[in-house]
């Protein structure tokens, strides 16, 4: 173990391990350790035995739920354009199967909808009245043709300095229309964009759009067949590839400094790695992160798909915070046998949210509620940290805990900077989408 390092990578959560695969993958040496047996971290998949064992402390699981290895089962969740982009780039779709998710929803006045992403599918839509329809197309369309370098497609607005409500109120959209876009296709968690340049608005909305057309479903989503504990192994097979070295159950990894403050090495068992950098998530710098939220989840069992989501095997469905009076948005997401996940007939279904208060049952029973129905249900908090380092200063890079979306938009986010972080230079994500569409089956 006592070689030197460019970068060790401590944890082998998601993100961890698609930083460790970056930078296998850019030449830099690699050494990357975890004090658990297994990978995976907090993003790992369970069988029924380890979820029961996990949850109620218990080693037998009820007989008619089927048999524990059918069960895959996610600590979180999801998938979606910008992971797309990462997955061709290192080309670790190699290392995986996806499959479309069939659904992708938003739940409005009580009611759970199908979320239009186009202007065809916006005249169709039952969430909108008629005139509202009209206004909607009308604004679909402009996001559409929109192209960042072709000015006469911006119809004399500057995205770079024109609010997104500025942009909004152009056409004249509802409170309701507002609300799903901006939470179910632009994918935000907070209203907060609304007073921000409409340029990242109009981005996103076109990234849920393309991801719609490439992947054929009924989504812009895919999904690991076997869960998405896959990912963080795919990602762990690519760094190997390329000359990193993986040790994992390696116990009290202690980050070790120079005089200067600078991170020079990792110990674990007395044996120390020299290293110039390390990343990792919150677990193994208690002291240089901050507590800044709590996420409340609950993973239930059902025999029945979500209702109102068309039978979909797999379906996301978003709750806007306006729509349950809260400061946060909730997310439902589930899957089934479809995907390798649980033995037939069964399906999973997680809720999750940022917990606003002590009790996070009662604040997830609004989306159990839209579940029907549930065979067993498990409830899981935990604490949400981000760095308060400087990075330049101890050259330690720690990931931000991962947040109750069900899509992967703010954990690839983190990544990114992160990578610009350690590297300084930007991730070039410039790649041929088309190679996505082989991962369909």
């Amino acid at each position: 173990m006592d070689e030197e390092y460019d970068v060790i990578v401590l944890g082998t959560g998601l993100k961890e391990c698609i930083l460790s695969g970056l930078l296998s993958v850019d030449g830099l040496k690699v050494l990357h350790m975890d004090r658990n047996d297994y990978y995976g971290g907090e993003s790992t998949s369970l069988n029924l035995t380890q979820l029961w064992k996990h949850f109620k402390g218990e080693d037998k699981p009820p007989e008619q739920l089927g048999a524990s290895r059918d069960y895959n089962v996610d600590m979180f969740m999801m998938a979606n354009g910008s992971l797309v982009r990462i997955l061709i780039h290192t080309d670790v779709t190699k290392y995986l199967n996806f499959k479309a998710v069939d659904g992708s929803f938003v739940y409005n006045k009580s009611k759970i909808y199908k979320v239009p992403a186009t202007d065809v599918e916006a005249l169709k839509s039952p969430l909108m009245g008629l005139f509202e329809k009209r206004r909607a197309r009308k604004f679909f369309i402009y996001v559409q043709d929109y192209d960042e370098n072709d000015p006469k497609s911006h119809e004399g607005l500057d995205l770079t300095k024109v609010t997104a409500k500025e942009l909004i109120s152009k056409y004249g959209l509802e409170d309701d229309t507002i609300d799903f876009i901006g939470h179910a296709l632009a994918l935000y968690s907070s209203d907060n964009y609304l007073d921000q340049p409409a340029l990242d608005f109009v981005k996103r909305m076109k990234l849920y759009a393309e991801s719609l057309a490439r992947f054929q479903g009924g989504s812009p989503y895919i999904y690991p067949l076997y869960g998405l504990g896959e990912l963080p192994q795919a990602f762990a097979r690519l760094s190997a590839v390329y000359g990193g070295t993986y040790m994992l159950n390696k116990p009290e990894c202690k980050i070790e400094y120079g005089d200067d403050g600078k991170v020079i090495g990792v110990t674990s068992e007395g044996e120390t790695a020299k290293c110039k950098k390390v990343v990792c998530d919150p677990s193994y710098l208690p002291d240089k992160v901050k507590k800044v939220g709590k996420v409340a989840r609950a993973v239930c069992i059902m025999s029945h798909p979500i209702p109102d989501t068309n039978d979909s095997h797999s379906a996301q469905v978003i709750v806007p915070q306006k729509q349950l009076g809260r400061k946060s948005d909730m997310y439902l997401f589930c899957c089934s046998y479809a995907h390798n996940v649980a033995p037939k007939g069964k399906f999973i279904a997680f809720v999750s949210t940022e917990a606003e208060t002590d009790d996070p049952k009662v604040e997830l029973e609004p989306g159990i509620k839209l579940l029907g129905p549930v065979d067993e249900i498990f409830y899981h908090n935990y604490d949400r940290y981000e760095p308060t380092n400087d990075h330049t200063a101890d050259n330690c890079f720690i990931s931000a805990s991962y947040d109750p979306t069900t899509h992967f938009e703010t954990t690839v986010n983190d990544v990114i900077q992160m990578y610009t972080k350690i590297t300084g230079k930007a991730l070039d994500l410039s790649v041929d989408l088309s190679a996505a569409s082989a991962t369909e089956e």
